[in-house]
């Protein structure tokens, strides 16, 4: 359930005492580290989340996934950034992508810190929560997918991208102090999307016309093609 506000209207928010009618978050004995590389199957969990408990390899079903870790509930950034994600959902979503996100933290201090994500959005656009966030607050999952830092003590930022077949296709780490360019993150999406349909490889940067393409790339000249409204491509 979606939870969000615009101008005076106020949505259905989540039952205060909605964190006490889930299952417990699965022992540690369930899930053991792995190394992640691309192209690995992301490993599956259960877990306890804003939405409610979810296997999730069924919550992916057939759709990409964007799987974002954040340091700390409450916190400037992340709060930033969640807000962000909020108002960019029309992209994902046109996109088939699923948003989920994931901290040390219990279920109930994210359903508190979504009220502020929601405040501090609003400021800029209308601001609606309609991603879970998953609570692991034994950080678990985060040991699974390899969220700490050499310490082990606190949550960096990653992103994992991962497509329907549930494979690993990108992976993103920044340090705690370092926020997030989620424009880049949707164009790495993009250009896995294209090079699925295609079979091509794409640039840092869109290619404007035949002309640039092949002065800055002339030993591909013979490769470059073109798909309209997406760009020139190798």
């Amino acid at each position: 359930m979606p939870l969000c506000t615009t101008g005076t209207t106020t949505y259905p928010q989540y039952p205060p005492n909605a964190c006490l009618s889930l299952q417990p978050p699965p022992t540690t004995s369930a899930m053991s580290p792995t190394s992640l590389r691309l192209g690995s199957i992301a490993p599956n969990f259960h877990a306890d989340t804003t939405d409610g408990p979810i296997d999730f390899h069924d919550w992916i079903g057939s759709s990409w996934v964007m799987f974002f870790s954040h340091p700390g509930d409450f916190t400037p950034v992340c709060t930033t950034e969640l807000a962000d994600i909020s108002h960019r959902q029309p992209q994902f979503l046109e996109r088939n992508i699923k948003v989920i996100g994931i901290s040390a933290d219990a279920l109930q201090e994210h359903y508190d810190w979504i009220d502020d994500i929601i405040e501090i959005g609003n400021k800029t656009a209308p601001t609606c929560v309609e991603y879970p966030i998953i609570a692991d607050p034994r950080r678990e999952i985060s040991r699974l997918y390899e969220m700490l830092d050499e310490g082990d003590v606190s949550n960096i930022r990653t992103v994992f991208i991962i497509d329907p077949k549930k494979t690993i296709r990108a992976m993103l780490l920044y340090p705690a102090s370092v926020g997030r360019n989620f424009d880049e993150i949707i164009r790495v999406f993009d250009s896995l999307q294209l090079g699925d349909k295609h079979k091509v490889t794409t640039p840092d940067t869109p290619l404007t016309s035949h002309t640039f393409a092949r002065r800055h790339y002339p030993c591909h000249s013979s490769q470059i093609g073109d798909l309209g409204s997406l760009g020139l491509f190798l």
